[in-house]
């Protein structure tokens, strides 16, 4: 393969001039950037690179924080649970929280702002049996009943940028001064950002992109009393509240927010939790003031003569690539972490941008490259995961971030991104702006639809919940997929039905979450049309407890679809004889053994003609079922795996009653898999492992070849 040059960005740094153009030389970087913690030397801007400038718009300027403390960005916190074994409880709400991060706010009235509710009867305690004593940081309540749980819910100032904060720790900055956020709700922050901009604009000729990291507020991260992460949320809306929100909101949706809509009994709003209402129109409030402000700056650049790319992190929350009014901003690029193929669709699918970058994993820090550290094996591993997703979709550009001077002590690792960037270059001169060949169109049903695109089960960018790997297994799995995918919301079928070009619908997830969909199941709406649409022809999968909620005897709400139901402890003395599994079976074909994860207990069939395909320690993991004139399938878990991938595939495949053409574009070896692009005459067969392989590949045509692959080998060829 040849070298080739270009879209790649660089990280550097400080006094690294000749090894950072030796860098350039080798990774083909067009472009040169700086990382929270760097700076480039002027020497190093006068490369012929296009130079990609951090810039943060809320933090990082302590001189004017410090001169409006008053104007710090806020969240809503809640204490721990305390138990009152009297009627007077005394509750320290800022106990188990990082104090170099927050600080109760007392410039605002806690008898308004503040919330102190009995958790054992869900009641709010009235402000006259509470006082807060600023001095000692604790409410006193006087007429606690013993025995019952309170929280206090608490207005907090935020002292500390997370991410800063997330960094400085990680990299041991010692004295260096911590960055204070401040809110652009504010007047003074307001009209400081943007003057800013403009004077900072001027005063760096040699940027040519401004790179914001990100906007106004950041994702909800908060560090326990041991300056670690207590509680993170990459989708966290938290630290965009103020009291000035709080009355915004109430002005332009004629209601008042409650702490409790925010503080959420503790669970802060996750993208687990079914939203209400309120924190829907909560978020639609902060997504519209978010764009209406960055759109104001995006216009400062480009009247400068650059361009403004957002980084899809840190002050991210508002901004919502996939929401309503991410077009009204005017951005010219987007770029993000990429830690697998879902993250990386993440962001190669954001419309309304002129171009996409990823930024791979791992950053250039001490805590992966350390001696006696191979980064390769971690790399390596990554660029396998997000190829297949590239093979679908690619990036406009890739990179990295961090201290470059880390990674060049790695000489293995810098000929690892040598040979990745060229190849990465020949994907995209391959495949770019080529629609490739998709044999079914699938949704993924939830209570977010297009708002959470590849985003779903995640707790940050590039790193799923520990308790949801057999969830986000199925969309890292969708990601390198030859199938077209789209994501629909339960609002969405109630109020429009399903799409005509839908061939499978999945939901997943554990019961109760946002993703499986909890008490929206409760709308007959929702079951009657999902029921009508299967029974004339869909196909439906269900994986984990899919359809969930305990109601007139049934727990999956669909279970007459799916053809099996969990069991709770309610019907053990109703006897199941539905047990014996088939020989064999479409789905199967290629599975030699099995991985459900986490997996669901406890499914058992409700009739005879479900199909169970797999059955073992008293019940099943995996089966299909016949509706009407449609099929559904239920899987139990599906972690990621090239085997689980090929299950998935086959799974969509027959629920869509669409076998025959399973193999028209296929590797009988499913460690490979087959891209291909009708429009350019042109299929590649990709090794996704790190061993040589062989398969027989199917073409479109009907035609088999047999192929040898090499370790992570693509082989292209022409038709």
């Amino acid at each position: 393969m040849n070298n080739q040059k270009g879209r790649v960005t660089l990280p550097s740094q400080q006094n690294f001039l000749k090894e950072t153009k030796e860098l350039m030389e080798r990774w083909g970087a067009d472009a040169l950037r700086d990382s929270d913690g760097t700076k480039l030397d002027e020497e190093i801007k006068q490369l012929n690179a296009k130079i990609y400038t951090t810039y943060f718009v809320a933090r990082g300027h302590n001189e004017f924080a410090n001169q409006h403390l008053e104007e710090m960005q806020q969240l809503y916190l809640m204490s721990q649970f305390n138990t009152a074994n009297e009627t007077r409880l005394e509750i320290a709400f800022l106990e188990g929280y990082f104090e170099e991060q927050v600080t109760a706010d007392y410039v605002h009235d806690p008898k308004e702002w503040w919330e102190v509710i009995d958790r054992t009867t869900g009641e709010l305690v009235s402000t006259e049996s509470w006082e807060v004593k600023k001095e000692e940081n604790t409410v006193i309540i006087h007429d606690a009943t013993p025995w019952h749980e309170y929280t206090v819910s608490f207005l907090a100032y935020m002292k500390w940028d997370p991410t800063h904060m997330y960094n400085h720790i990680t990299n041991d900055w010692g004295d260096k001064p911590h960055e204070i956020p401040f809110d652009v709700r504010q007047p003074h922050s307001n009209k400081f950002v943007k003057e800013t901009l403009k004077k900072w604009l001027a005063e760096n000729p040699d940027t040519d992109v401004v790179r914001f990291t990100t906007f106004f507020y950041h994702f909800t991260l908060v560090f326990n009393n041991l300056a670690k992460e207590k509680f993170v949320d990459w989708f966290g809306y938290g630290a965009s509240v103020s009291v000035a929100a709080l009355k915004a909101f109430e002005k332009e949706k004629g209601y008042r927010l409650r702490p409790e809509d925010i503080v959420d009994q503790g669970y802060y709003n996750t993208t687990f939790r079914v939203p209400s209402k309120a924190y829907l129109d909560y978020m639609d409030f902060i997504q519209k003031f978010v764009a209406r402000e960055v759109k104001e700056l995006v216009a400062l650049v480009h009247e400068s003569g650059k361009e403004s790319m957002m980084f899809l992190g840190d002050n991210w929350i508002g901004t919502e690539p996939y929401g309503d009014y991410f077009k009204e901003t005017g951005l010219d690029a987007v770029v993000g972490s990429v830690g697998d193929g879902s993250t990386l669709r993440i962001i190669s699918d954001i419309p309304h941008v002129k171009y996409t970058e990823g930024r791979f994993l791992p950053y250039f820090f001490p805590d992966t490259f350390y001696d006696g550290n191979d980064p390769v094996q971690e790399a390596n591993a990554i660029w396998l995961s997000a190829r297949r997703a590239l093979m679908r979709s690619p990036l406009d550009r890739i990179g990295y971030g961090g201290y470059l001077s880390l990674a060049y002590k790695f000489p293995e690792f810098v000929e690892f991104v040598e040979n990745l960037t060229n190849e990465y270059r020949d994907i995209y001169d391959k495949i770019k702006g080529v629609k490739p060949y998709t044999g079914l169109k699938v949704a993924v049903l939830n209570s977010w639809g297009k708002l959470r695109t590849w985003q779903t089960h995640l707790v940050a960018h590039g790193k799923p919940y520990k308790q949801a790997y057999s969830y986000h297994g199925i969309l890292e799995s969708l990601s390198g997929a030859a199938v077209d995918v789209t994501f629909i919301s339960f609002d969405d079928v109630i109020e429009n039905g399903v799409p005509q070009d839908i061939d499978v619908i999945i939901n997943a997830g554990d019961a109760g979450t946002a993703f499986s969909g909890g008490e929206r199941w409760l709308d007959e709406r929702l079951t009657s049309t999902l029921r009508k649409w299967v029974y004339n022809g869909g196909g439906f999968i269900g994986v984990g407890e899919p359809t969930a909620y305990h109601r007139e005897g049934r727990y999956f709400q669909l279970a007459n679809v799916l053809g099996v139901d969990k069991e709770l402890g309610y019907s053990l003395s109703t006897n199941k004889y539905f047990v014996e599994a088939v020989s064999s079976h479409f789905i199967t074909e290629d599975i030699s053994e099995y991985d459900f994860g986490e997996s669901v207990k406890n499914i058992y069939s409700l009739r005879e003609d479900t199909e169970i395909i797999e059955y073992s320690d008293g019940e099943i993991h995996l089966s299909s079922s016949s509706f009407g004139k449609g099929r559904s399938v239920y899987i139990a878990g599906l972690p990621y795996s090239l085997e689980n991938t090929r299950l998935l595939m086959r799974a969509m495949f027959y629920a869509a009653q669409k076998e025959a053409d399973f193999k028209k574009w296929y590797s009988s070896n499913l460690n490979c898999e087959v891209h291909a692009y009708p429009e350019a005459k042109r299929y590649a067969v990709v090794n996704n492992s790190t061993e040589e392989q062989k398969t027989v590949v199917y073409k479109g045509s009907g035609e088999k070849i047999e192929i040898n692959l090499n370790p992570s080998e693509i082989k292209w060829e022409e038709y």
